[in-house]
């Protein structure tokens, strides 16, 4: 693939290398900045759209500022590709995302210039605090802190905990600096009211008349605002909200600017370093995808693309066997509220990930997107609850655990039968361990009155969304992986399964397999490796972690000489559950041999989910091991080593 022609980028090793430049060069270096993230990206896949929006602004940063002195904080950074390829690690660029390659977040041990490490959002204010804290207290004396700047986008602005960092950088006063991005679209078109104001301070003429004002064109004014410039500030301010709330919060405001506009980002940022003493806010307006026609048009304006044809930016997708779980679920939820008016949907700013945009168009009415808001999106359902609708709280696993007080306080102590639909669970891949669904199980798990399944395949997910439909007594949740299905034939409409009752998949002898999720396949794939050897396993789906299924597993464990159970969760969950209940029921007494295959107790980097669950020990060949292990067979390799 032809790599484009870089001269000045090439020269710069680290962001030292711009401050020695002139403002021309700067612009120059931002044109060549952004045509090599394209290349790599074209090659690597990832998230495309965000970094190309910030790549002006990326350079005027590490222009102005002394990073890694000054600490840079990217909020959920997936827009950091261009910071990577300034800081030292443009040689790597095309491993994102890969085993053993560049994260594609920052990450603090990766290098220097990655003060915080994010994948989750609005996490960077309150980040940047604690540095300019820790700054003003002496902290980290060997490396010295200077500037705390936050990069936050205008979909991440709308979360509460952004607010709740900003009431207290405004109380405590302190040097910090927050840019705000604002390229009105997250992940998704942006909702709430935080957009609707956002919208206000750029929206044309009140901006222009502002700018009037402030070069002191006052005649050039309506006549109610021609009495003094300061009271014709004051007014202007509240027609066009112009960083009011910024400022009731005690944070200065700045802006808007041309986010794209390297003379105004570097006149404004330098200006910003040499006199800023409290909080300041700077609202950048950018376009996400910038400079790259197939990003600015797509509907995503290119957030997350497989590897792609930089002329034509079509992807390179493979093809595909089998529906994706995620539509799988889209499908079913949609026949399920064709039948029941009452059932509604609830995501938080990722319709398309979750599936709920098909959902959107049938029902418009019964979906709601509340932004990067998971305390609120579980709390809402719980209202919907209360009030007698059935909600469907679609998260990713890994944003579910954001709202677990909400689940804890709001959902399960009240009994309300708030449906929580947990897409992405278990092992992720490209993402690593920041969106890997590893914990839910063991969270949800252990409170009162909590359903938890987990779907084998996706005809098991069709049932699963019909047996939460149909749930009425408390909270339930299913949980389902990325990626398409095994595979298996599908029926016209789910079905309701019967709460806590697994089933028998095959029937064997010696040792039972107890599996619990997706792994099951892999457990079909062991036990013709096992039967080869002569052992022939019971397979079991569970499909409850929570009620267990009391009378098979008693069954298993009186039947087998060993009883293994296998889950795509980490420790305290599914094995936990059934160990316990092995305990109270004193079969571990009559000499069972239990074992529990779960995640590691480590946080396990991106590679392809087959090698992040070879790391977790949890593929076809690791089952076949642990049965060989635990009936003290050797295997024939393992001796002749």
């Amino acid at each position: 693939m032809t790599r484009p022609d870089t001269p000045l980028l090439d020269q710069i090793a680290s962001p030292a290398d711009l401050r020695r430049l002139g403002d021309r060069d700067l612009i120059q270096v931002a044109d060549e900045l952004r045509a090599e993230t394209i290349s790599a990206v074209s090659e690597t896949g990832g998230h495309l759209g965000a970094g190309l929006g910030v790549v002006e602004l990326t350079v005027a940063l590490h222009a102005v500022f002394e990073t890694p002195r000054d600490r840079l904080i990217w909020d959920v950074s997936h827009q950091c590709y261009p910071h990577k390829i300034l800081t030292g690690r443009r040689d790597r660029i095309r491993t994102l995302r890969q085993e053993n390659g560049l994260s594609g977040f920052t990450k603090r041990s990766e290098s220097p210039y990655d003060p915080f490490g994010a994948a989750h959002s609005s996490t960077s204010i309150s980040a940047a605090l604690g540095f300019a804290t820790a700054r003003d207290l002496g902290g980290m004396p060997e490396h010295g802190l200077g500037d705390a700047i936050a990069v936050i986008g205008d979909g991440a602005m709308s979360a509460g905990m952004a607010y709740e960092a900003m009431n207290n950088a405004g109380h405590l006063g302190k040097r910090l600096i927050i840019i705000l991005n604002d390229n009105e679209m997250s992940i998704a078109p942006p909702t709430g009211a935080m957009s609707a104001y956002l919208s206000r301070l750029y929206a044309g003429a009140p901006f222009q008349e502002l700018k009037a004002v402030a070069k002191g064109a006052v005649s050039l004014l309506p006549p109610p605002l021609q009495q003094g410039a300061k009271r014709a500030r004051d007014m202007l301010k509240s027609l066009t909200v112009g960083g009011t709330l910024f400022e009731e919060l005690g944070i200065s405001y700045l802006g808007p600017i041309d986010g794209h506009d390297m003379e105004q980002l570097l006149a404004i940022l330098r200006m910003v370093k040499s006199r800023a003493e409290g909080p300041i806010l700077i609202h950048a307006i950018t376009r996400k995808g910038k400079g790259y026609a197939p990003a600015e048009s797509a509907s995503d304006k290119g957030h997350g693309v497989s590897k792609f044809d930089v002329v034509t930016g079509k992807q390179k997708k493979a093809a595909s066997n089998a529906p994706s779980y995620t539509s799988v679920f889209s499908r079913s939820l949609i026949a399920e509220a064709e039948r029941d008016r009452t059932i509604t949907a609830i995501t938080a700013a990722m319709p398309d990930g979750t599936g709920l945009k098909q959902f959107a168009e049938r029902f418009a009415d019964r979906c709601f997107d509340v932004g990067i808001a998971e305390q609120h999106a579980v709390t809402f359902a719980a209202g919907q609850a209360a009030g007698g609708l059935r909600p469907f709280c679609a998260l990713y696993s890994t944003f579910l655990q954001r709202g677990y007080d909400q689940i804890v306080h709001d959902v399960a102590i009240q009994r309300l039968p708030v449906r929580f639909a947990i897409d992405r669970a278990g092992l992720v891949g490209a993402d690593g361990a920041t969106h890997a669904g590893a914990f839910d199980v063991a969270f949800l798990a252990n409170l009162p009155g909590m359903v938890v399944m987990a779907a084998a395949d996706e005809a098991e997910l069709m049932h699963m969304v019909a047996t939460a439909a149909a749930h009425d007594d408390g909270p339930i949740a299913f949980r389902f992986p990325r990626g398409e299905g095994v595979g298996v034939e599908m029926p016209e409409r789910g079905t309701p399964l019967e709460i806590g009752k697994g089933r028998i998949v095959a029937e064997g002898k010696r040792v039972a397999l107890l599996s619990f999720g997706t792994r099951l396949e892999e457990v079909r794939k062991a036990a013709e490796a096992l039967t080869r050897r002569g052992i022939t396993p019971t397979i079991a789906d569970a499909r409850f972690a929570k009620p267990l299924d009391r009378e098979m597993i008693l069954q298993l464990a009186a039947d087998h000489e060993a009883l293994i159970t296998i889950e795509e969760g980490a420790v305290g969950g599914f094995g936990s559950h059934v160990a316990q209940l092995l305990s109270d029921e004193g079969v571990f007494d009559a000499g069972l041999k239990f074992r529990s295959m779960v995640l590691p107790d480590i946080f396990i980097d991106q590679a392809s989910p087959r090698a992040m669950y070879d790391v977790a020990a949890m593929n076809a060949e690791h089952i076949e091991a642990k049965v060989l292990d635990t009936l003290g067979i050797a295997r024939l390799d393992q001796a002749r080593a």
